[in-house]
C-alpha cells in the first residue's frame, strides 16, 4: 500500500476502560513485532501490565501538578478506526518542550502506529488531527522529530507541513534524529 489514502476514518480519543482490551492487544502486538523499537507517544505503555494502570498514567500526564517527575504535561490519545473501533495508533501532544531531552530531540509530538496497520496513511492522519489539538491549545508552531533512518515518519511529518531544521545526536537513543518544525 502506498500510505497515501486512508479508506477508513479515524478519530483521536482519550484512553478509557472502554478500550482496555484493545489497548493491551496493541501493546502485545507492538512488543512481539518491535522488541527494540520505542513506543513513541505511548508514555509508559511498554512497561504497564494493565490497561487500567496505563489509563491512570495518561490521566496524570494531563496536568503539570499531577504529571510524574521528570516528564512534561501532555495529552495522550488513542487513534481509533471508526468502522470497527480498533486502535490503530497512539499519539502524544506535549504541552511544551522546556525539557533537556524534548528541547533537543524529543519534540512536542510522539506517535506510534500498530504494526499491522502501518503503511495505510494512519500516521499522517493522526498527526494532522493532533496538530489541530496543538493549535487549539494556543501553540503557533511545534517541533516534531524522527529517527534519521525512518523515511516513513519523515514523509508523514513533511506531508503535514514539517520543515526540516537540522539533524541532532541523541545520546539516550544513540542515534541521529531529524528535527522538523510545523507552523500552526
Amino acid at each position: 500500500m502506498s500510505g497515501e489514502i486512508i479508506k477508513e476514518q479515524i478519530k483521536l480519543v482519550r484512553p478509557s476502560m472502554d478500550y482496555a482490551g484493545d489497548i493491551m492487544k496493541f501493546r502485545r502486538e507492538f512488543l512481539i513485532h518491535n522488541k527494540e523499537e520505542d513506543m513513541g507517544g505511548a508514555g509508559n505503555l511498554r512497561d504497564c501490565q494493565s490497561a487500567q494502570k496505563w489509563i491512570q498514567f495518561t490521566e496524570s500526564m494531563r496536568d503539570a501538578q499531577t504529571c510524574p517527575g521528570g516528564l512534561v504535561d501532555s495529552d495522550i490519545y488513542i487513534a481509533v478506526r471508526e468502522k470497527d473501533r480498533k486502535i490503530v495508533g497512539i499519539i502524544e501532544f506535549r504541552h511544551h518542550i522546556d525539557h533537556p531531552v524534548l528541547g533537543l530531540w524529543g519534540g512536542h509530538i510522539g506517535y506510534c502506529v500498530r504494526p499491522c496497520e502501518r503503511r495505510k496513511g494512519y500516521a499522517k492522519e493522526m498527526l494532522r488531527l493532533n496538530l489541530i489539538n496543538c493549535r487549539e491549545a494556543g501553540l503557533d508552531k511545534v517541533m516534531i522529530t524522527c529517527d534519521e533512518e525512518n523515511i516513513g515518519s519523515e514523509k508523514t511529518i513533511r506531508a503535514n507541513g514539517g520543515v526540516y531544521e537540522k539533524t541532532v545526536w541523541s545520546p539516550e537513543l544513540k542515534k541521529y534524529m531529524k528535527r522538523f518544525w510545523v507552523a500552526l
